[in-house]
């Protein structure tokens, strides 16, 4: 059997995995990316170090890389990645040669739309909006069953949109960004703010020292019904709503689809969103609005879609 696998290259991680031809995923391996602030040297050992161990001494017949970062249009340089060291990178060629195999590059949100367009929650559907939340927000885009990457190869950046004049820093260099108030990062963010003001579950978590504190934490203690965690929740899922609602005016797609890690919170996250998103939309009771539903492969849909791209070049 040919041996693909996708690789997803996160601001706190790289996953990579073995994926079959109908997206089940058989085998991963992760290792920490130590973010943007080194050499990107060691975000590429840490690549070499995750597919070896995936491959664990097969032939590899593809890998498909799903970057969080701008992808030129010919998928052959990473230009800027806001949570990592790669500017102007020519990351596919560098990895191919240096790996021995056909390497396929592309947006990590990119490569989620199109495992979920071909075999996840939006199979069959001609145009839908794919957001990833994860350490900040992707977004693929899906016209007509094909994904729109736009005349720089970098569409669907819509994290990176600024929907709070002035707000938050955010690590594009900007500021007010989407993805500052509705991420990983802006969950672990609202619920550190919390720990000593008020009393949560979450300060025994994290050992009394707020700056342990991660986003799995507070998803367990939302599961036990921890009121700061679950307003976290409601307040990155409003956000969220918000964001889409922009997405949905100027798109009017057939449906959404949330992805990425935040996304296991499943309607912890999504109910609130659903309701930001027909309270913000303009002409909401004059209009069909799309279903957001959680992606089918969660937080391996960057995986499955990058193994998909590795098959489709290879």
């Amino acid at each position: 059997m040919a041996l693909h696998i996708g690789v997803d290259v996160g601001g706190t991680k790289v996953l990579a995995a073995e994926v079959d031809a109908v997206g089940a995923v058989l085998r991963t391996a992760r290792r920490s990316t130590p973010g943007r602030r080194v050499d990107a040297v060691l975000v590429e050992q840490a690549l070499t170090e995750a597919v070896a161990e995936v491959a664990d001494g097969r032939r590899v017949d593809g890998v498909g890389l799903a970057a969080a970062g701008f992808v030129d249009a010919a998928g052959e340089r990473v230009m800027f990645a806001p949570h990592l060291p790669w500017q102007g990178e020519d990351v596919r060629a560098r990895l191919a040669a240096r790996w021995g195999t056909t390497v396929a590059l592309d947006n990590d949100a990119n490569c989620a739309a199109l495992a979920e367009g071909t075999l996840g929650a939006a199979r069959g559907v001609a145009d839908f909006l794919l957001i990833t939340m994860g350490t900040g927000i992707g977004g693929g885009l899906v016209l007509g069953g094909r994904v729109h990457r736009g005349r720089n190869g970098m569409a669907g950046e819509f994290g990176h949109a600024q929907v709070v004049p002035d707000g938050q820093p955010c690590e594009c260099g900007g500021a007010g960004c989407w993805e500052q108030y509705s991420s990983g990062n802006a969950l672990v963010r609202f619920a550190r703010a919390r720990i000593g003001r008020e009393p949560t579950m979450l300060e025994q978590l994290c050992g009394g020292d707020p700056s342990t504190l991660v986003g799995p934490m507070v998803t367990e203690a939302a599961e036990q019904g921890d009121l700061v965690a679950r307003q976290a929740f409601a307040s990155v899922g409003d956000w969220l709503g918000v964001g889409l609602a922009n997405l949905v005016a100027a798109f009017d797609p057939e449906l959404v689809v949330v992805g990425g890690g935040v996304s296991a919170a499943g309607d912890r996250l999504l109910e609130p969103a659903r309701h930001a998103l027909v309270r913000s939309l303009v002409g909401a009771a004059h209009r069909e609005v799309p279903p957001v539903v959680r992606a089918r492969f969660g937080p391996e849909a960057g995986v499955v879609g990058g193994a998909i791209l590795a098959r489709q070049r290879s």
